[in-house]
């Protein structure tokens, strides 16, 4: 592991070793969930798909954020703590210590997978200068400790002041502890967990209703799933019990917006709203809360929370938050496609949520969300190579979407380091002599049922195909059942409601055999279960039918109308322009199209193609509509965006009224574009797209965020001198929300011969209204450029749909 700024010697001297304050309890000893995950330290995954992404984990993901850590000052923060200074400039953001907490996480979970001496020992150094940080108390919070006088702007004049809005001191918490906990159960060391309990002391210290304390809550939850799993840890109710106090005060503090879920109490909600991270995280909590205290007020309210998710708010990738206006759920039924935001870290969310659900409720319903999630919306937010991330993740694009290899607000690139390698947590579960198959990967696993050593070794090709094979190596002198989840999309169901539903008309089934022989058992809360005495060598076949399936939405989801989408097996399809000679965004699916799987094994680390008959639209040189029979080529959704920029799109039209017939080009589309700021955004300013109302902002748009009362710009060139006389600008305004307001002026200037930029002479006046056309007349010039100045208000930004010359 590549060393710039930490060495064993300088941690070494910073701080010693910290000595355990708290001994461990079995978690056993705790209240936990009626059903018991099998942790990630029992199962070790073989798989051929998964272990293409652990691999790239290991090689690239987790070794780039520790370098990102190094390079960005992360580390330095820590060390600047230990030795506090008035002189030192507090900048980042106040969150950037999680990085390097969720970084050790993923690490941690691998060296499960990949036992490697020297990233351990690299990770005992950067823990000493963690522990180095922490004050006397506990409190750790580098963003104030390095300079308590001068903090970061977003951290207060004292502790907990702005807790609720900037400083995320508690979010702090909450990944130290998820990262902590995962390195002790992967190492056995405290070093990291006695940090996070001395900082969890603290907080239950001094937070609450009680005599000198603070009563705030979290502004960006996490805090409360991590002390809820700290406490199944330690067996320390009081971890429990401060994870409780900040979900049961939600709402009766200063801060009472939906943004932060905070609109009402937590166990009167019954629509998940706001920021889509911060809720996802909270209900993952509630669960947590529901199930560890028999709270029914908190099952309840979490379960009418999750039944609004997936019935109204859920993207068919599994993503989640419709909208980048605070990175946030929209209304029922809002979801548009191309400014879908689906952050990552949302849909790592939306797994932790139906993971909890379902070791509360023991139904596959949730493991059917969680899986669609996992294998489209939240693998997507990473290259297959490890080296590249999505913050958003859109379900059609028209090239301004690409990964990147970090971002300033690290927080989606650090989540996937940490979620990716948990993997093995997720496959099985176990609930007296029941053993749940949730997953379907090659792994071999060791649990205790009943007490008892069972082992398994499953070997499959899912999702490629639907054959698994599921061989007892180690048995119980005990009757097992063996339960077997049957995909939600085997028994014709897409998601666990009506948002979504097959089109082809086709019934799928499945087979079980034990040893060759068709299997007795019954399906029951979505398991297959085999009840038995298991010996060792007892194999079980599972076959799933996995054809290719058109799906249509509910029809209040305005974007999706008169489309379908296409997946097989849990994942789901999008067509893109690397695999077609032509538009994807024009082509017009046949009604009952036929598809070919295509195995290639050599594109994109091995994935099925599909391919179907189709049509693109456009017009000929008279403005007629055109057809064009094609073979339309598409790929699983989680692979696109990896050779290049260009169209994407999941939903493909088939009824006539979805249908974007192509364009011939224009000559703004004709141009070369130059701005003031360079994005790859620009293109969309002559795509053809625009708004069609001011509240509409789904089609794709180029703005000058951060840049505030600054005078910007943008030119055509264009491929020859041509007569204008007219514009029209579509302006982009995300308000109230958003950073971007239409314009305090613009004008049109064009080139003289000179090559000198003057204004266009007698324009008829510049208009500014939000999401309709501002057109504007002027005398007649040929000219080979034009340019759009555009001074922006002095406390915004400002943005474009669509400019126009004629």
């Amino acid at each position: 592991m590549k060393k710039q700024l930490i060495t064993l010697a300088l941690a070494s001297a910073i701080c010693g070793n910290i000595q355990a304050q708290h001994k461990c309890t079995n978690p056993n000893h705790a209240h936990g969930y009626p059903i018991d995950q099998v942790p990630f330290t029992s199962v070790k995954v073989t798989d051929k798909f998964w272990g293409q992404r652990l691999e790239a984990s290991r090689q690239t993901t987790i070794p780039l954020a520790f370098s990102k850590c190094e390079e960005t000052g992360r580390y330095e923060n820590f060390i600047k703590a230990a030795n506090p200074s008035e002189s030192y400039e507090v900048g980042g953001l106040s969150f950037d210590d999680t990085d390097v907490y969720k970084t050790i996480e993923g690490a941690s979970y691998l060296l499960q997978t990949y036992p490697d001496k020297k990233l351990e020992k690299y990770i005992d150094s950067v823990l000493v200068i963690v522990a180095a940080a922490q004050e006397p108390d506990g409190y750790l919070f580098t963003s104030r400790t390095m300079n308590p006088k001068h903090p970061h702007a977003w951290a207060g004049s004292k502790r907990w002041e702005k807790v609720e809005d900037l400083s995320h001191e508690f979010y702090n918490l909450g990944h130290m502890v998820e990262g902590a906990i995962a390195h002790y159960q992967a190492t056995g060391k405290r070093n990291f967990l006695d940090i996070a309990i001395k900082y969890a002391d603290c907080v239950v210290r001094e937070i609450g209703d009680g005599p000198g304390q603070t009563a705030v809550v979290p502004g960006h939850q996490i805090a409360e799933m991590a002390l809820a799993k700290l406490y199944l840890v330690t067996g320390e109710k009081k971890y429990l019990d401060q994870a409780k106090f900040f979900l049961d005060k939600r709402g009766y503090t200063t801060r009472t917006d939906e943004y932060s879920q905070a609109h009402k109490p937590v166990i009167e909600q019954d629509e998940a709203v706001g920021h889509a991270v911060r809720a996802a995280y909270m209900y993952a909590g509630m669960a947590d809360v529901a199930a560890l205290t028999d709270d029914k007020s908190y099952v309840e309210a979490i379960d009418r929370i999750w039944d609004n998710i997936v019935s109204k708010k859920l993207y068919i990738t599994g993503g989640i938050g419709a909208t980048n206006h605070g990175e946030a759920f929209g209304k029922n039924y809002q979801l548009p496609n191309m400014s879908a935001y689906c952050e990552t870290c949302a849909a790592i969310g939306n797994v932790y949520v139906n993971h909890r659900l379902f070791l509360l409720h023991g139904q596959s319903k949730y493991y059917d969300v969680l899986e669609r999630t996992l294998y489209n919306g939240l693998i997507s937010g990473v290259s297959l190579d490890g080296g590249g991330f999505f913050y958003p993740n859109p379900l059609e694009s028209m090239g301004q979407h690409q990964r990147q290899p970090w971002f300033g607000c690290a927080c989606c690139p650090s989540n996937i380091a940490r979620f990716i390698p948990s993997l093995p947590g997720y496959v099985y579960a176990v609930k007296n002599n029941d053993v749940y198959v949730n997953l379907f990967m090659s792994n071999t696993a060791d649990l205790k049922v009943n007490g008892k050593n069972v082992s398994l070794k499953q070997t499959t090709s899912y999702p490629l195909n639907g054959d698994v094979q599921i061989e007892v190596t180690r048995a119980a002198s005990q009757p097992m059942n063996l339960r077997v989840r049957v995909p939600g999309w085997v028994q014709n169901e897409v998601v666990p409601s009506d948002l979504y539903s097959y089109t082809d008309g086709k019934r799928l089934s499945y087979t079980v055999k034990v040893n060759g022989s068709e299997a007795l058992g019954e399906v029951k809360d979505g398991y297959f279960t085999i009840n038995r005495k298991w010996k060792k060598g007892d194999k079980v076949e599972v076959h799933f039918d996995m054809e290719p399936r058109t799906v249509k939405a509910h029809p209040k989801v305005e974007a999706d109308m008169g489309r379908i989408s296409v997946e097989r097996g849990p994942v789901v399809y999008c067509a893109e322009w690397p695999d077609n000679n032509f538009d994807v965004l024009s082509v017009f699916m046949n009604r009952e199209p036929k598809f070919e799987v295509v195995n290639k094994p050599e594109l994109l680390y091995g994935l099925n193609q599909l391919k179907t008959e189709a049509q693109t639209l456009g017009y000929d040189d008279k403005g007629r509509l055109t057809t064009t029979d094609v073979t339309l080529t598409m790929i699983p959704y989680y692979a696109w965006a990896h050779r290049g920029s260009g169209n994407m799109a999941v939903w493909l039209p088939i009824e006539v009224r979805a249908s974007r017939p192509a364009t011939p080009p224009t000559l703004a589309s004709s141009s070369t574009i130059e701005a003031s700021h360079k994005a790859g955004s620009l293109n969309s300013i002559c795509d053809g797209l625009i708004p069609k109302d001011e509240r509409d902002t789904s089609v794709p748009y180029y703005h000058w965020w951060p840049k505030q009362g600054t005078t910007e710009w943008i030119s055509y060139e264009f491929p020859e001198a041509t007569s204008v006389s007219r514009s029209v600008v579509y302006w982009y305004d995300d308000g109230p929300w958003g950073g971007c307001r239409v314009p305090k002026a613009w004008k049109i200037y064009y080139k003289d011969n000179s090559g000198e930029w003057k204004p266009v002479p007698n324009d008829s006046g510049y208009g500014v209204k939000k999401g309709f056309a501002n057109e504007v007349f002027f005398d007649t010039v040929k000219t080979k450029a034009v340019k759009l100045e555009v001074q922006l208000p002095d406390d915004n930004a400002a943005g474009v749909f669509e400019w126009e010359i004629k």
